[in-house]
């Protein structure tokens, strides 16, 4: 699963570059958010701009990596596709996850909250 991490102020980013979130890498996606977001307290935005596709067990796999970060941490999705983002909205998921148009709106969001 090919993820990154960087450190933007108090902000992890983590950037998938994968095309598709589903079946084939869902175990594989969790496990290397969970090694890349372990002990992050703060915001964590995942940036989802090079999935075109997420299926049912892609979208597990956001929500358990969701679950499993540190307490006081949150995962929010950032650039998700249009067919990304229609799982989302299906799903009711785009109620529990805070969803931002980029990866730099989400980041500018959180250098304006303090």
């Amino acid at each position: 699963m090919n993820l990154d991490a960087s450190q933007k102020g108090n902000i992890l980013l983590v950037t998938v570059h994968e095309s598709r979130i589903d079946a084939a890498v869902a175990v594989a996606f969790k496990e290397t958010m969970r090694e890349l977001t372990a002990g992050h307290a703060g915001r964590i935005v995942l940036d989802m701009g090079e999935v075109g596709f997420l299926d049912s067990s892609g979208l597990g796999a956001v929500v358990g990596a969701m679950k499993q970060v540190d307490p006081g941490a949150k995962l929010e999705l950032a650039a998700l596709s249009r067919t990304v983002a229609k799982v989302f909205k299906l799903t009711r998921m785009d109620t529990v996850f805070n969803i931002h148009s980029s990866a730099e709106a989400a980041l500018a969001s959180g250098e304006n909250a303090a």
